[in-house]
């Protein structure tokens, strides 16, 4: 009988210390968010920046100084984070033709297997319904920023009144409130913002309207030697809307016509109209020069995008306040990272996908109590590809062998090897009229490979020109370094194995 005690004592111990150890797995909250630039994010020296919470997540944990993106376009970006491979192999390319296949395997799905309790809530944006979460609720398409519909677990569609960051959160919340707390978590929270329209919170129309933005020193750009940048469709003058981006309304019956503005209730339409209003009205008895016109775009555009990321912050500092209360931050990692960079009147544009610097490097902050040094700064190359393998390695899980990323775990404590060279492949071949590419950036240079709309090859020195502004292709005098670089991508692409660059790299240079 004492025996008997003895081996149900035992196995008791045995049963709280497996659910001890499965406790100490760190929980994760992975936040994506929407076109936001590093450029924009006081930790990455964004002057106008108004981001404390992101920020605190750079103060207490570690700052990433050259995050990259695989394919600079929202859906692709996030099947990269979910699967750990490159567009070619997860299968969704672009937002156009792509659905992703979610019987693929995702670092969702290992860490179901090892226990996790796992959760997507708010933009998904990648065409089917999500697989393997133990609980999901995401936005339609790109979603709305008032009164948002989402897309339930049960296959209903609900609407919820608010503002969509602030619902984003609220929902978040409601989940981690009601999840099963012997598990460890995986929550993502995906952000509609700061996608375009830049619609922002009622509460922050006017943020900035006393600030004036410094014109970026290449707004005016003119493209020479540069046959892509030359006819694409996104510039800050010509190509954003008046009313569509700029709510600049001509009347109310046009604005009533707007997606977005006819979906708010009548307290937020007010407080729209009362804001915006006065704006559009002044505007008729203005009258701008070409480049002064342009100008006025920029700011109004920087207005309401920084205006915009105001409540994303907020919402990003409720998620933080949460693990405080609930004592979970010392065993909780917490990533904010965009889908990618956003240009913010470079080269005279808005939007993303050139695999130029501004949408190619994208801002991410790692807080994780115990691996990452708060307060500091890594300079490896990573990209969104590592994400999936990095959360695997701290939940302890095995990575599967088909991920193309590496865990850059190793990295915060100096140790291993950081990535040499950059590969990316941009597909899509239809909004804003941006060629397909694809390229190898090293530490000093980038080589990339433009086709189908323009067939052109580009070279830059980074260290002598970071704004990317002077093509030296072809050049004599980077001969050398021009051979070295082709090989270098080649290598990459067949790394890869992205079969679709192999046959376009036949063709010849």
């Amino acid at each position: 009988m004492q025996i008997q005690r003895l081996a149900a004592a035992a196995a008791l111990l045995l049963g709280l210390s497996g659910t001890a150890m499965a406790q100490r797995k760190p929980n994760i909250i992975l936040i994506v968010s929407d076109d936001h630039a590093f450029q924009a994010i006081g930790a990455y020296g964004g002057q106008e920046a108004r981001t404390p919470n992101i920020d605190r997540i750079a103060r207490e944990g570690v700052r990433f100084n050259r995050a990259y993106v695989t394919n600079s376009i929202c859906g692709p970006s996030r099947a990269v984070i979910l699967t750990g491979k490159h567009s070619h192999r997860n299968g969704f390319k672009d937002n156009e033709h792509s659905r992703f296949d979610g019987s693929q395997n995702t670092f969702i799905k290992e860490l179901g297997k090892i226990g996790y309790n796992t959760a997507w809530i708010g933009k998904w944006h990648l065409e089917t319904q999500p697989q393997g979460f133990s609980y999901w609720q995401v936005l339609p398409g790109q979603g709305s920023y008032y009164n948002p519909d989402f897309l339930m677990m049960d296959g209903s569609k609900k609407r919820f009144d608010g503002y969509v960051t602030n619902v984003i959160e609220d929902e978040a919340e409601k989940w981690l409130d009601g999840r099963d707390t012997t598990q460890p978590f995986c929550l993502v929270i995906g952000h509609k913002a700061t996608h375009r329209t830049w619609i922002p919170d009622t509460a922050d129309m006017g943020a900035y309207e006393n600030t004036t933005f410094n014109l970026p020193a290449n707004f005016s750009d003119k493209y020479e030697g540069r046959k892509a940048a030359a006819v694409q469709d996104m510039s800050v003058s010509k190509s954003m809307i008046m009313g569509y981006d700029l709510k600049m309304f001509g009347d109310s019956a046009e604005a009533s016509r707007d997606g977005n503005i006819k979906r708010m209730n009548p307290a937020q339409r007010a407080k729209f109209d009362a804001f915006y209003g006065p704006i559009s009205d002044g505007l008729k008895t203005v009258r701008f020069t070409e480049e002064g016109f342009a100008q006025w775009k920029f700011q109004r555009y920087m207005r309401d995008y920084m205006s915009t990321a105001l409540s994303l912050d907020r919402n990003i500092g409720r998620t933080l306040d949460y693990l405080d209360r609930h004592g979970l931050n010392d065993n909780t990692i917490v990533i904010y990272m965009s889908d990618q960079g956003f240009y913010l009147g470079e080269h005279g544009w808005f939007d993303k996908r050139f695999m130029y610097e501004e949408s190619f490097r994208t801002p991410m902050v790692m807080r994780y109590p115990g691996a990452a040094k708060p307060g500091s700064v890594n300079n490896d190359f990573v990209m969104n590809l590592d994400i999936a393998p990095t959360l695997l390695q701290a939940a302890g899980a095995k990575i599967p062998a088909d991920m193309q990323g590496a865990s850059f775990l190793p990295r915060l404590s100096g140790k291993g090897k950081s990535r040499k060279a950059m590969y990316y492949h941009y597909y899509e071949n239809g909004e804003h009229a941006v060629s397909p590419h694809f390229g190898v950036r090293t530490e000093r240079y980038k080589l990339i490979r433009f086709y189908k709309r323009v067939e052109s090859w580009e070279l830059y020195d980074l260290k002598k020109d970071p704004s990317e502004m002077k093509n030296l292709y072809g050049q004599k005098k980077y001969q050398k370094i021009q051979a070295k670089l082709v090989a270098e991508l080649q290598n990459e692409i067949g790394h890869y194995g992205d079969t679709d660059a192999m046959a376009i790299m036949r063709k010849g240079l």
